[in-house]
This record gives C-alpha cells, structure tokens and sequence, in this order.
C-alpha cells in the first residue's frame, strides 16, 4: 500500500511540475510514395508549382504538449482528416484508363514521443497514430464498393516542429502499419470490372499551429 502511495504522490508531482501546452493545428496532405528526401521535396515542390493541385486534402484538430526531463516531450492529439484517394487502372477491353477517386472522412489520434533539438525552436517526433474512419460504404459513379471500410487503422508519424512564440509550424510524414483494402465493382450492365486499392495512403503533412 505504501509503494501505491508513493507512486502516486510521485506521478502527481511529476505531473504538477510538468509545463503543459495546448495548440489548434491544421495541415494540409499531400500523397507521397515514401519518408525519403527526394520525395518530400518533390511533393512540397509540386504544390507550390502548381498551386495545391496535388494536396489531397486536410485536417485540424488539437494537440496537447508535455514537457518530461531530459529534452523529451509527450503530444498527443486529435484530428479530424477528409482527403480523396485516387487510384486509375488499365481497362482490358480498350486503351482508356478508369479513375477511381474516393473520398475519406475519419478521427486520428497520434501519440508523439519528441525531443528538443533547439529548444522549442526546433524538435522531432516520432509515434503511432490510430485512425477511425467515419463513413464505411460508398459508391462512385458506376461502381459500389464491395468490400467494406475497416472501422479502425494504425499507422505511424515523424516529423519536426518549430514553435516561434505562439505560431507553431510543423511537417511530418505518415506512413501505415496496417492496410484498409478496398474492393469496388462496376454496376454497369455486361461490366465485371472490380477496382482493388489500399485507402491507408502516405501522406506528406505542412501544418500551421497556434498555442494557447
């Protein structure tokens, strides 16, 4: 009973002396096909170029800051995403392309373990993030979809911040632990055309964060 004790006056402690902080972030998403240099630069480049065209969508949300020993800090926060994911295949009966874009709307929730590189000048982070996908079926022009949204995804993020007094910017990278297969099938008559494709994209992220 009294180890019990102890560790609870020492978390209380430990909590009491820890500065805490709130932000209201945004970010917009732009696909990319992995973490490396080459292709952030790209997909940042492109979306200036060409005026947002290949920014996939957005979120906002809210992100919680605290600050632990040793140049550490836990985030955790929560977002509302609405993005659209397009996927094109080759038609087999002719040389036109079919393009499927589907639309997502789902609450994710990352975890962020960071570290204090500069301060509050620049950090990196790096956690799970779990996601809940809002809508389950959905139909696309001629084609339904067969095979249900899963309800609930985990991925990954990493990324850096800097914080200039209250303005927060940050960008980061989202890759996925697990995959949310899709399977949607054309319902024009004679038509069997099924369209197969992973909703769970990476996703390039710039944000803009203000702190209370």
């Amino acid at each position: 009973m009294k180890k019990i004790l102890s560790i609870a006056l020492l978390s209380t402690t430990l909590l009491a002396s820890a500065q805490i902080s709130v932000a209201a972030k945004a970010n917009v998403l732009i696909p990319t096909s992995s973490a490396t240099w080459k292709n952030l630069k790209t997909a940042a480049t492109t979306a200036v170029t060409e005026k947002g065209k290949n920014i996939a969508g957005f979120n906002a949300g809210l992100s919680l800051k605290v600050n632990l020993p040793l140049s550490l800090y836990l985030m955790p926060e929560i977002y509302y995403s609405n993005f659209n994911n397009e996927v094109t295949v080759t038609n087999d009966s002719s040389t036109e392309n079919t393009t499927l874009k589907a639309k997502t709307s789902r609450i994710d929730i990352p975890v962020l373990l960071g570290y204090n590189l500069l301060g509050n000048t620049l950090s990196a982070y790096v956690g799970p993030v779990a996601s809940f996908n809002l809508a389950k079926d959905d139909t696309y022009g001629s084609f339904v979809q067969k095979v249900n949204a899963k309800e609930f995804t985990v991925g990954y993020q990493l990324g850096f911040q800097s914080e200039i007094s209250k303005i927060i910017l940050t960008a980061r990278y989202e890759g996925a632990f697990t995959k949310d297969e899709r399977k949607f099938v054309s319902t024009v008559a004679g038509s069997n055309q099924e369209i197969n494709y992973d909703n769970r994209p990476s996703l390039f992220m710039l944000g803009l964060g203000y702190k209370f």
